[in-house]
């Protein structure tokens, strides 16, 4: 499309333009459509692997296709392969059903030279044909539609199980995709801390400094479910590529805590707000807090908000409720929760000291 906006007189030959390699993300046609319609030059979708050298399937791709941004369309199975969507069993998906793409026919290979273990795990026998013959498992996922053609939605192995929720990354990435100021997008499940997995998202800017986070990130609030909303994002000038010229997901780098908070640092000016910091800071495992920063920007989740409830309640000897996190997430607003409930309990408590001047100094008014 940026060699079409350079010099045009080229696509007046053109009559096929194939597209292979990566998913397709079919709005991205959209200005291509606008300016040349759909029949010529004719554009095609097609799925393939190196097992099958290479291509498996072709869909010829309409102008109603760019209506979506959550699927690759990727068609049927060309004349000499077929193709299988089912289930860990090998049973057969239905229509609408997410299932691991299998592949057999005359054009695919017969497993990889001296690599016996992997041909046997991944050449497994097809169910569907002639005695001896094999199905390749690709650990690609695609789904059925009405028509029974097939969408493509992603690896087997970027799904990932978050805090007991299982999270297809393709689906987040489609959302950040969306944006009009967005020109690549990978996310991560990282675990850079042992125990505390989190998503990270990775973007390319069309322009560098048109994407505003914070308008991204309410739109992704409004879209996904909390669980799917990354809680790092990590400004790329270029994607890391491997040899092939394909993602790198080893390359891409550790989010950077501070680059993730929208206000500036502000220290604790209370009592409160110094030990509150304080344990923030230990349950989020991070070197310094301020008392605006946002608990979830700063990569606090569900679990990590439980444990810092009890850590507040042992500290404070109070009863504080886990929604009080989602409702201040900050430190300057929980610690005004706090101090109301400190205030509120210990006149009531008959245990307790009297109340001194270093009381007084954690209380605000």
């Amino acid at each position: 499309m940026s060699a079409d906006e350079r010099q045009s007189r080229f696509v007046e030959s053109l009559r096929l333009v194939i597209f292979g390699g990566e998913a397709l993300e079919p709005y991205k046609l959209k200005p291509w459509f606008e300016r040349y319609g759909d029949q010529r030059p004719q554009l095609v979708n097609m799925y393939g692997i190196t097992e099958t050298t290479v291509h498996v399937t072709y869909r010829l791709l309409a102008r109603q296709d760019t209506d979506t941004t959550t699927a690759s369309p990727i068609g049927r199975p060309i004349s000499d392969l077929q193709a299988y969507l089912t289930d860990a069993s090998l049973n057969l998906c239905p229509i609408g059903c997410r299932g691991e793409l299998h592949v057999g026919g005359a054009g695919l290979a017969r497993g990889y030279l001296n690599r016996p273990e992997l041909t046997a795990e991944r050449f497994v026998p097809n169910p569907f044909g002639k005695p001896g013959s094999r199905l390749y498992r690709s650990g690609d996922l695609a789904k059925y539609q009405d028509d029974g053609e097939m969408d493509y939605q992603g690896r087997i192995d970027h799904q990932v199980k978050l805090r007991g929720f299982r999270i297809e990354l393709g689906e987040i990435e489609a959302q950040i995709l969306a944006h009009p100021e967005v020109k690549e997008a990978a996310v991560l499940a990282r675990e850079d801390q042992p125990g505390d997995k989190r998503l990270v998202a990775y973007l390319v800017e069309k322009q560098s400094g048109a994407l505003q986070l914070e308008i991204l990130k309410a739109q992704l609030k409004l879209a996904l479910p909390d669980y799917m909303v990354p809680s790092a994002f990590v400004m790329l000038e270029d994607m890391p590529l491997n040899a092939n010229g394909k993602l790198d997901r080893k390359r891409l780098p550790a989010p950077e805590i501070g680059e993730q908070l929208s206000n500036s640092y502000v220290a604790p000016r209370t009592g409160t707000e110094t030990s509150l910091a304080d344990i923030w800071q230990d349950v989020l495992g991070i070197e310094k807090v301020g008392v605006e920063d946002d608990f979830f920007e700063l990569g606090g989740h569900s679990l990590l908000a439980t444990q810092l409830v009890s850590r507040i309640a042992r500290h404070f000897a109070i009863e504080l409720p886990l929604r009080s996190i989602f409702e201040a997430p900050n430190v300057a607003a929980l610690a005004e929760k706090i101090d109301v409930l400190v205030w509120t309990v210990r006149p009531s408590d008959s245990d307790a000291a009297p109340l001194n001047e270093t009381d007084f100094e954690e209380i605000e008014f």
